[in-house]
């Protein structure tokens, strides 16, 4: 090689920076030119995200996640952390259980039936073994509160708090810790078999009861600390001279981390620390900063894990077949809106309004850590097909409700 070669030679990481600079932000760019709004964002990216790394020159190989599932968990886990402590911060009123009712609905009976039918279909369609089939059915079980911003209320002091808004947002906050029994149920299942006399007990008390609660009183109890440290005179000057960045990051890792050493469920914990933050002094214009600022902060993780994503979808898909499409399809367009309308009777909703929180369930970051904590920690035969199915399912969901977010608008401004 001569010296003109070794100057002018393409280093990979430049390839990769670049292309996947230029996909991020074409990805949230043109969506605003071409359609006002950023509803597209999440599919162009991973569109994108395919683009660059079949067609642009240089680019390293993509990552696959069936291979390094560690890294798709690492880097997903962040981006959920920041985003349910800011989905905390964004709920301006927590007082009334009315507005609580059709959200406690969604969790304890569209979540747990949603399970039930993507893994009896992913048993009997697909072939799946019983752990796999349990384990498809936790890991697209959570809404995302990242996605799904189009159709969740406004940021802090803003209102836009419709029931419709509130039922996704807080939904969305709490299920991504919700699913996470469900995922140590596949793992138990893959490791111990499926008679429910060998782990049911302990599953139960340790992986339902006591890391929920842990989780949630836990991370209340952190974030009324963190709201009470800062509203304080000493707190009001730390925040005029630190700024809000490194107090929001602070705070996040500090809450998770603490769950996650008494083993509760560090996403519940992320949440109720927003929420219960928040509410120390609920019309303070700092939380209008935090929230912004965890915002960009969640915006650039995920929008690099979409572009990563997007990267892996030819390795992923050949894995699927007709049946696949169905499952994904399905979770979208039957199970989800119908089990969702269901489980909101008697909550005191129009039939309008359960008709698009059942709609609304979008997936997203959420099932990218899932998938990738349970294989990280054990390898399933079914494995290719979870992957394959989350990145699917994530793509097609993006892609539909993108398209008609805007139904919600139209809806709430009735």
């Amino acid at each position: 090689m001569n010296d003109a070669d070794a100057f002018f030679g393409l280093s990979p990481t430049h390839v990769l920076m670049a292309a996947t600079g230029g996909a991020i932000f074409l990805g949230y760019w043109l969506p605003h030119l071409l359609f006002r709004r950023t509803a597209f964002s999440s599919v162009l990216l991973m569109i994108l995200g395919l683009i660059i790394y079949v067609f642009v020159p240089g680019m390293p190989d993509a990552l696959d996640p069936t291979v390094s599932p560690r890294l798709w968990e690492v880097v997903s886990e962040m981006a959920v952390i920041i985003v349910l402590f800011a989905t905390g911060l964004r709920i301006d009123d927590v007082s009334s259980w009315n507005r609580w009712r059709p959200t406690v609905r969604m969790l304890l009976i569209a979540m747990p039936l949603t399970i039930a039918c993507v893994a009896f279909l992913g048993w009997a369609l697909a072939g799946m073994t019983v752990a796999g089939a349990v384990l498809l059915g936790a890991v697209l079980s959570p809404t995302d509160p990242v996605l799904a911003g189009d159709v969740q209320v406004g940021p802090p002091l803003e209102g836009k708090e419709h029931p419709v808004r509130f039922t996704l947002t807080a939904e969305a906050g709490l299920n991504d810790g919700l699913a996470f029994p469900f995922v140590y149920l596949g793992l138990v299942m893959g490791t111990q078999g499926i008679d429910p006399s060998l782990w049911l007990t302990e599953w139960v008390v340790r992986d339902v009861l006591y890391r929920i609660a842990v989780g949630a009183v836990v991370g209340g109890f952190v974030g009324w600390l963190l709201g009470r440290s800062l509203f304080s005179t000493w707190g009001a000057w730390a925040m005029e001279k630190s700024g809000p960045g490194v107090l929001a990051l602070g705070a996040v890792l500090m809450t998770y981390g603490v769950v996650e050493l008494v083993e509760g469920y560090g996403f519940i914990g992320a949440f109720t620390a927003g929420l219960c933050c928040r509410q120390v002094q609920k019309r303070h214009s700092f939380h209008t900063r935090l929230h912004a600022f965890s915002e960009a902060i969640e915006h650039a993780i995920t929008a690099v894990l979409l572009v990563l994503l997007g990267s892996a979808l030819p390795a992923l898909w050949p894995v699927l077949d007709w049946r696949h499409s169905l499952i994904g399809f399905g979770l979208l367009l039957v199970i989800r809106p119908l089990v969702g309308w269901l489980s909101l009777l008697g909550a005191g909703m129009p039939s309008g309004d359960r008709w698009i929180v059942g709609f609304f369930g979008v997936r997203g970051i959420g099932s990218i850590y899932y998938v990738g904590f349970a294989t990280g920690h054990l390898e399933f035969i079914n494995e290719d097909q979870i992957w394959a199915l989350a990145a699917y399912t994530i793509f097609a969901s993006a892609l539909i409700h993108g398209a008609t977010s805007f139904l919600v608008d139209r809806h709430v401004s009735r």
